[in-house]
């Protein structure tokens, strides 16, 4: 007799069934072999940007293999994971939306914020969701890249957000593309997939396999030929009827009129050989400075507030390295000692200086004011 309880396989069964309907199956066909190759291709050419940022992130040689890409749906998927896995959504937007989530399991998670912060015996709290999230908001950033020299553009992904939760809570489409990696470290294998839902996939193999539009060599314009009976209709002017004739003392318009000189301007062009009229054009004369009215706009803002900071240094670090970071730990900058600081203006820079104590307070005594060129170039 049963004491009430539901079992982990009931809960997962109820949850699964929360999208109405059964999701044992896609609800449509599989991809199209034009798709699928051109899924296929795609990623596979995303798997050194991959093994590359895992690299950057754990200081250590990761190898990727290409994903096995298929159509899949939410209840065959979640036979393949434990009962307790980290999922990462950071959907696509801009020019492409849909769903997007990547799904670790606990141990690859465990081994990737590990390496990322040099500690054992990590356990998953929200730091490490933290590293994990950066870690796959960097790879997607290449993914997205790699989009636009695909020549999909204007694609965008929302901010990435990991979670540790059972399987049965992950967010899931009905059907998706599943891609499924093998990642290795230290001689050790993990499962990694990245999921995309199916309208999603298909508008990225169909923008793929889209024929470029091939530029059609332009074809010169041919001058239309002359009407041989206009023309003989020109030359043989009808003498019958007067007032086809032009009134005395008018010219006719495309007749030749003379010209002082011996030119003429035939149907209301200059004719070669004649000296025309050229006058210059005369134009006022720039004035130097600030007028009255400018002056008296720029006095409209003489009271506004603006923010001025003065910049010792700079230097970048990698997120492991920040997330190191304890008391007393030393940050070297890229100025040297004596070097003179940057004074900057709503976070411009427009002078250099020097740091002075001024009544046991920090100032700053101007050295150099930059030129307009120099504050572009800085800026």
């Amino acid at each position: 007799m049963s004491d009430g309880s539901i079992s982990q396989n009931e809960i997962d069964a109820l949850l699964s069934g929360m999208g109405g309907g059964s999701a044992s199956a896609p609800a449509e066909g599989a991809f199209t072999p034009a798709q699928q190759e051109a899924l296929q291709k795609f990623f596979d050419g995303n798997v050194s940007a991959l093994a590359a940022n895992l690299d950057s992130m754990t200081g250590k040689t990761v190898s990727v293999a290409n994903p096995v890409i298929e159509l899949s749906g939410r209840e065959t998927f979640l036979q393949k994971v434990p009962e307790m896995a980290v999922a990462v959504t950071i959907d696509f937007d801009g020019s492409l939306t849909g769903d997007h989530v990547f799904v670790l399991v606990p141990e690859f998670a465990e081994k990737l914020v590990s390496l990322v912060n040099n500690e054992a015996d990590v356990k998953i709290d929200d730091m490490a969701l933290s590293v994990i999230s950066e870690t796959i908001a960097q790879y997607v950033g290449k993914e997205i890249s790699a989009f636009d020299g695909a020549k999909i553009k204007g694609v965008t992904n929302m901010p990435a957000e990991a979670h540790h939760v059972p399987k049965a809570m992950i967010r899931l489409s009905q059907d998706f593309a599943l891609l499924a990696y093998s990642v290795t470290i230290d001689d050790a294998s993990y499962n990694l997939w990245e999921i995309i839902a199916k309208r999603t996939a298909e508008q990225i193999a169909d923008q793929l396999n889209k024929p470029e539009a091939v530029p059609q060599p332009v074809q010169p314009i041919a001058p239309p030929a002359p009407d041989q009976g206009n023309a003989m209709g020109a030359m043989n002017m009808p003498m019958n009827g007067m007032n086809s004739m032009p009134q005395m003392g008018q010219q006719p318009m495309g007749m030749s009129m003379g010209m002082p000189g011996g030119n003429a301007i035939q149907g209301g062009m200059v004719m070669p050989g004649m000296n025309p009229n050229v006058q210059s054009v005369q134009f006022p004369s720039l004035m130097n400075g600030v007028t009255e009215s400018e002056q008296s706009n720029i006095g409209l803002i003489m009271d506004v507030f603006m923010e001025m900071t003065v910049e010792l240094g700079r230097t970048r670090k990698m997120i492991k390295e920040i997330l190191s970071m304890g008391e007393g730990h030393i940050i070297e900058l890229d100025k040297l000692a004596g070097e003179p600081v940057d004074i900057l203006v709503n976070h411009k820079p427009i002078a250099k200086g020097e740091v002075v104590v001024i009544d046991e307070n920090f100032g700053v005594r101007v050295t150099e004011i930059l030129s307009p060129a120099e504050r572009i170039t800085d800026a």
